[in-house]
Formats: structure tokens, C-alpha cells, sequence
């Protein structure tokens, strides 16, 4: 039987329960702690967020998200894998008041991977070398199932303390048995190279205002400078340096917006300690200097 027709009905399903539980627009956080719901009824201004490891799936609709200029569309026919935190740029690009997106968020502890790898005897899923920490892969049938399951729950809230987790172990499992299974296996071997990457990840976005210095981060996961170097770039298309660059100036930026910091202010905050650099290295990221930037984001939000 052809995918769409097998796929169909349960994605027609997973957008009823996506629109029930999250009726306006939004992102709406649920009773399953890790589960998000998203609701937009047109396309938007890219969304910068720090993605945990997690699984992106769309019921109606289309989004893309962006690692260092690089571009990961998916839709109904695929979902979105990222398997360490990354700075990323989400925008939705298909989206009506009359088909809107529809769309769900599963963030997932790595330790679990590990512990379904254990039970599974499977010898295709090894550690190689580290790959980038974000994919698409195709969607399917049995993950679709068990992601309806997951939310069914949310109906039922008296069943999530026990079921949820054996759900979310399900999900993980299917996605383990996709063609993305080794990408994802890979970050959750204790002592693998992309293992230590994401340890040093972990550190770097927990104290981003803090001074980084490589080599003693590298010597902390038991990696040399020139090593560490290599496999932090292949996860993270970055290197550790710019990597902490875009986490301060995503949390700058938002600082200014949320909370009406000045950008200096917001720069110290984040760790810089010359307004000037940080103004400079903003508009390289942006595009404009910080005050202006805030401004025009603000007027475009009325």
C-alpha cells in the first residue's frame, strides 16, 4: 500500500487532536511535560529557540528550520530529528486560517536511546564518526500511531503518569528503526565521540555568559583541542567559539524583547564585556544594530 494512504487517516487524526487541545494559535505546552503543540494560521518571522533533542512531527502545513545557513524543510511525509541542542531558526512556511499548521514537539533524554539500543539487537547501530545533530527523515506509519497515542492521552489525564513514558519509549524505538536510527544512536553511547560533543554542548549552554576556553573544555571530555574541533564543527556545523556567540545573541536579543533590556545592559548580561563588540557582532547576525533591531520587531508584532 502506498505511504500517503497509509499515513493519511492517522495524520487527519493527530491534526483533529493538535487542534482540540490547542484551538488558538501558539505554542501550547501540554500535561506530558515534553510535549509541545503548535497552532499557526499563517507564515511568520523565523523563531529563534535553543532545540533540546527532540522530534518534530507535522500533521498539516510546513516548516523549516535553519543550523548555520543551512535549511531542514519538513511537512506531513517527514519530521525533524535533532539529537543535542542547537541554535536553531524555526519559520513555518505553509500556513492558513483555513489549513493551518499543525504540528507537535517531543523532547527526549538521550539516556533513553541508550537504554532501547540495550534491548535491541541490532549490529547496524554502532558508533562512527559524529554527524551533524539535525535530520529529516521519512515518516511512518507505527510512529504516527504512537504519536496519535501520545496525545489521545492528553484526554485522559489520569493515565499519563503511567503511560506517557511507555508511549514516548515507543516513539523513540520507531524512530531508532528508521533510516535515521544510527544518527540518532549515536549521541547516547557513553565515551563516543559525538557522546562527548554533546556533554561539552551541555556545558557551553548552561554557562554561556561565562569565558569559554576550548582546550580546557576539550580536556573535560577527554578529547584533544584538535579533535574536539573537528567533531564539535560536524555536529554543530560551528565551532565551539561561534557556537556560544549565537546562544549570548539569541538570548540578548530575547532579553531586549521580553524583559525591555537595553542592549547593554543585555550584553553584560549574556557576557560580553564591550557594548561595541557585542553591538557589532550583533548586526552581523542580524543584519541591523540591536536597538534597531528590537524596534523593528516590536512594530511588526502590533
Amino acid at each position: 500500500m502506498d505511504d500517503t494512504l497509509r499515513t493519511g487517516p492517522l495524520l487527519q487524526q493527530l491534526a483533529t487532536l493538535i487542534l482540540r487541545h490547542a484551538p488558538s494559535a501558539g505554542t501550547h505546552q501540554t500535561l506530558i511535560p515534553s510535549l509541545q503543540l503548535m497552532h499557526a494560521t499563517d507564515v511568520a518571522e523565523p523563531l529563534e529557540s535553543v532545540y533540546k533533542p527532540s522530534i518534530c512531527v507535522v500533521a498539516e502545513g510546513a516548516k523549516a528550520a535553519t543550523l548555520s545557513g543551512e535549511s531542514y524543510h519538513y511537512d506531513p511525509s517527514t519530521y525533524l530529528v535533532t539529537s543535542v541542542e542547537l541554535p536553531i531558526n524555526g519559520r513555518i512556511t505553509a500556513a492558513t486560517p483555513e489549513h493551518p499548521f499543525l504540528g507537535i514537539k517531543l523532547s527526549f533524554d538521550p539516556g533513553t536511546i541508550l537504554e532501547i539500543v540495550k534491548e535491541i539487537d541490532d549490529p547496524t547501530l554502532i558508533a562512527g564518526e559524529p554527524s551533524l545533530g539535525i535530520t529529516v527523515a521519512r515518516t511512518s506509519e507505527h510512529l504516527l500511531a504512537a504519536i496519535v497515542r501520545l496525545i489521545q492521552l492528553l484526554d485522559t489525564p489520569q493515565d499519563i503518569p503511567v503511560l506517557a513514558p511507555l508511549i514516548i519509549r515507543e516513539i523513540l524505538y520507531r524512530v531508532l528503526q528508521s533510516d535515521q536510527g544510527a544518527h540518532l544512536h549515536q549521541f547516547a553511547i557513553i565515551g563516543s565521540h559525538a557522546h562527548r560533543i554533546a556533554q561539552a554542548i551541555q556545558v557551553i549552554t548552561k554557562q554561556y555568559d561565562q569565558s569559554l576556553v576550548v582546550e580546557q573544555l576539550a580536556e573535560s571530555v577527554n578529547m584533544s583541542t584538535s579533535a574536539f574541533h573537528k567533531h564539535f564543527k560536524r555536529v554543530t556545523a560551528m565551532s565551539p567559539l561561534q557556537y556560544q556567540k549565537v546562544i549570548r545573541l539569541q538570548e540578548a536579543r530575547r532579553l531586549m524583547l521580553t524583559e525591555s533590556l537595553q542592549a547593554s545592559d543585555a550584553a553584560f548580561r549574556v557576557g560580553y564585556e564591550s557594548p561595541s563588540q557585542f553591538s557589532r557582532e550583533y548586526a552581523r547576525q542580524y543584519g541591523r544594530p540591536p536597538v534597531t533591531d528590537v524596534q523593528e520587531l516590536l512594530g511588526s508584532a502590533k
